[in-house]
């Protein structure tokens, strides 16, 4: 937990849900979304409208719940692309956008982006970068080559790595359940590795002349960065 539960509450209660709850894979996902994931998912909203954009391009969508929310955000004549390596989970983003009403704007391929985003043709107006942490500075000069100048480039991930702690950003408990004190020398290992991975990432994209970045404590951690 980055931001303190009460806060995390309190920014969610002003923070209207998905406007556009859909089905997916045969059962309605109407149920409100986590707390943290509606705030991103806003804060991303926002962005969006802000940079006026086009053109979107998101790696790891997941199940759809953050396309969804991109894609809303485009004008009718605005077309996202969305990659995600896992199938099953791409096609449950399909089935999202598509009884959404949203999909001829979006588009969902499955495949590993260190390898698709160099089949994809740019410029983007904004990129969200929710795959695989360790891959942030290994894309970032595609990312870079792909979005347009005054383009925004958000990065997720960057205060934690999704599948572990970073230093000092102990919360509760880890994403494999086990809480601070209860891991064992490997588990600290594995997440310090992990962590510098990271870390590592984060200083590449704060250093990099090509952006003006600011990180944001929200989710998991983001870093906003405009190409200059």
């Amino acid at each position: 937990m980055i931001v303190a539960p009460d806060v995390e509450s309190y920014l969610a209660s002003l923070t209207p849900d998905n406007p556009l709850p859909t089905r997916a894979a045969g059962k309605e996902h109407a149920e409100p979304a986590p707390a943290a994931e509606r705030i991103v998912g806003r804060f991303l909203e926002t962005l969006v409208l802000t940079a006026g954009a086009r053109r979107v391009l998101e790696i790891g969508g997941g199940t759809g719940r953050r396309t969804l929310r991109l894609a809303w955000s485009l004008p009718e004549d605005g077309g996202l692309l969305s990659i995600e390596i896992d199938p099953g989970r791409a096609a449950t983003a399909r089935t999202r956008l598509a009884d959404a009403g949203l999909g001829e704007r979006a588009h969902v391929i499955v495949g590993d982006a260190a390898r698709m985003v160099h089949k994809v043709a740019g410029p983007f107006d904004v990129i969200v970068d929710a795959g695989d942490p360790r891959q942030h500075g290994p894309l970032l000069d595609r990312l870079a080559a792909l979005l347009r100048p005054g383009g925004v480039l958000v990065t997720d991930k960057v205060l934690r790595a999704g599948f572990a702690r970073s230093p000092g950003l102990r919360g509760d408990k880890g994403d494999d359940g086990k809480a601070p004190g209860q891991e064992t020398a490997t588990d600290e290992a594995k997440t310090a590795d992990q962590a510098e991975v990271v870390a590592a990432g984060n200083r590449r994209i704060a250093a990099d002349p090509r952006f003006v970045t600011s990180f944001v404590p929200l989710g998991d951690g983001l870093a906003v960065s405009v190409r200059a």
